[in-house]
């Protein structure tokens, strides 16, 4: 039978149901997280669509009351990672070698390597990109979907399933909306038409206000479960 070498070195048989694989090591995860007490957050979208500062952005505001850690994933690169790490928080990289995402598999080798008790939120960030990502549950608490007015307004359409499938959309850089010729309410217009019941934050690391919001919602959700 064909097998499939990933990146963590587990070996699958490709005649096997790898989303079905996925699935259970998701649920070992997820049980893992409860355990540990930490809230964890997927954060997916394209490279370029500012998720990573928007992680930072947030990392900034909640280190200071509470215990964050960060997975940065990525295709070969950690510069996201050392960008973590600078705000003096525990960090992890996940190189995926060939992939285009994370999977259960890999964030389940990274949190046996990593003692997450007594953290309070987990950043996941994902490999940049708005499809690969859709089919591979985690274990996560949250999923988060971002992207950014440079894309073009066409950008959520031309990706229906994550759309459908997060609990939090993203619309950032709204300061140069105009500037890209970009309405931002079309944007909005779009995902709603994808998924009516998904709530829709609209951010700029220039504006303030925007990522208080930001940092509200995550340290909301994380109170919740929590509660």
């Amino acid at each position: 039978m064909w097998t499939q070498f990933l990146a963590t070195g587990h070996i699958i048989n490709i005649g096997h149901d790898v989303f079905k694989e996925n699935r259970k090591l998701a649920d070992k995860n997820r049980e893992s997280f409860k355990k540990s007490g930490v809230f964890a957050v997927n954060i997916m979208g394209a490279i370029g669509s500012g998720k990573t500062t928007l992680i930072e952005e947030a990392i900034k505001a909640l280190s200071s009351k509470y215990k964050v850690a960060a997975i940065a994933g990525d295709v070969i690169a950690d510069m996201d990672a050392a960008r973590f790490e600078r705000h003096g928080i525990k960090t992890i990289p996940a190189n995926t070698g060939k992939e285009c995402h994370l999977d259960a598999h890999i964030v389940n080798d990274l949190i046996k390597k990593n003692d997450l008790s007594g953290y309070d939120i987990l950043f996941i960030e994902n490999v940049g990109n708005l499809i690969c990502p859709t089919d591979f549950d985690l274990g996560e608490d949250m999923k988060i979907v971002v992207v950014s007015v440079s894309e073009g307004d066409d950008i959520i359409l031309k990706h229906p399933v994550i759309f459908r499938t997060s609990d939090l959309a993203v619309i950032n850089k709204i300061d140069i909306a105009d500037a890209v010729g970009v309405n931002p309410e079309t944007m909005v217009r779009d995902v709603k038409t994808l998924n009516e019941k998904i709530p829709i934050l609209l951010t700029s690391k220039k504006r303030e206000e925007t990522v208080e919001e930001w940092v509200k919602i995550l340290e909301n959700e994380m109170l919740k479960k929590k509660a």
